[in-house]
């Protein structure tokens, strides 16, 4: 696969707990040289709907679960401070913004408060998380010897 040539120390996955967030975090855990760190950021950690998560947690000392609501600032901004405290000096290498909701509904029956909420989600999100983890981006780039950004340095 085109990931087959990818060094990546640390790597946070948003909406880790199923669909594509979990097969990005099942992908990571097979790699040869998989990443020293995984976090796997979802809304309940604890939940039934992360049971898989948990079970590979278990399993896996490099994988760490972690609360994260993408449309909440304060649970964003503990997320990055939990993470850094792991990370230590090192930053994080590699952001994947895959959190998204979807609700599917008729032209008649759509609400302003639903996009507003499908908006705030998906995409003010990702912006959110993008500014907030950029200060670990940044210094993960840093150590890395090279010029310019790669998966190997830091990328979002």
């Amino acid at each position: 696969s085109s990931m087959a040539g990818l060094r990546v120390r640390s790597v946070l996955v948003t909406g880790a707990n199923r669909g594509i967030g979990l097969g990005l975090v099942q992908h990571f855990l097979k790699m040869p040289n998989p990443p020293q760190w995984i976090f796997a950021g979802c809304r309940d950690p604890k939940g039934q709907r992360a049971q898989e998560l948990q079970n590979l947690a278990s399993k896996h000392p490099s994988l760490v679960i972690v609360p994260l609501e993408v449309a909440n600032p304060a649970s964003i901004k503990a997320a990055a401070a939990s993470i850094g405290g792991h990370l230590g000096g090192s930053g994080l290498n590699l952001l994947i913004n895959n959190a998204g909701i979807v609700k599917i509904t008729s032209l008649e029956n759509e609400t302003q408060e639903d996009m507003t909420k499908i908006y705030t989600t998906n995409t003010v999100g990702p912006l959110l998380m993008s500014q907030a983890f950029l200060p670990l981006l940044k210094k993960a780039a840093q150590g890395s010897p090279g010029s310019g950004l790669s998966c190997s340095k830091a990328a979002i």
